[in-house]
């Protein structure tokens, strides 16, 4: 084996986010994600967030589904607590040289929580418990507007899903995205395989520039 192969087997995979409002196609495209780089070659793995079927999951489930009623500040925490059950997995999985498509994250929770208006639960409270956590090197926002996701199959199923709420959402997340790096807002109102394209070629810039970017980072404080 070459050193050149030696080294291509030991290049670590990419941490890629996919965000976006209810219904605006994150799934869909996670899947489509997936497949597109599988087929390139390389080894990926998908996961959504909250897991629901992790003890925390489940608490987590039974709140979105409108069957148990919370604190703003404990659910929050347990959404979070959610992410970090899995933080060392993912962290492992990439240093293995496996790719992670992570279906929400960080952004999502800080913004849906501070969207409920609660006085004590700003967006910079909401952030703190998600320092430390593994850093996207890419998160991909996909844009739709509150009304074009309220058209979409499903909607309306879920606490969160409504017009009002989506739209401080929606909101929130451009605050957030200013005080980030590495976002990349994609246009989710064309047709799903448009969006696609679109992705893959976020996506393989990415993945391209993850020697120069170095090793997995972490989550720090907002900027201010």
């Amino acid at each position: 084996m070459t050193s050149q192969s030696q080294s291509a087997s030991t290049r670590r995979g990419a941490l890629i986010v996919v965000e976006g409002l209810d219904r605006a196609g994150k799934s869909s495209q996670c899947e489509m994600l997936r497949e597109y780089l599988s087929k390139g070659g390389n080894a990926v793995k998908y996961i959504r967030f909250p897991d629901r079927t992790t003890p925390i999951g489940q608490l987590i489930d039974s709140y979105l589904r409108g069957s148990a009623n919370q604190d703003d500040h404990s659910i929050h925490l347990l959404f979070s607590a959610n992410r970090w059950e899995l933080a060392k997995s993912i962290e492992q999985d990439i240093a293995s040289g496996t790719t992670v498509i992570v279906d929400r994250y960080s952004y999502s929770g800080a913004v849906y929580s501070a969207a409920k208006g609660n006085p004590t639960l700003s967006l910079d409270w909401a952030w703190l418990p998600e320092i430390g956590l593994p850093r996207p090197d890419i998160c991909l926002f996909l844009s739709i507007s509150a009304e074009e996701a309220a058209k979409r199959g499903g909607y309306g199923a879920e606490r969160y899903e409504n017009e009002t709420m989506q739209t401080r959402v929606r909101e929130l997340f451009r605050s957030l995205f200013g005080r980030q790096e590495d976002i990349a807002v994609i246009d989710a109102g064309k047709s799903l395989e448009e969006v696609s394209i679109d992705i893959q070629s976020v996506v393989a810039d990415c993945i391209g520039r993850l020697d120069a970017t170095g090793p997995l980072r972490t989550l720090g404080p907002l900027a201010k």
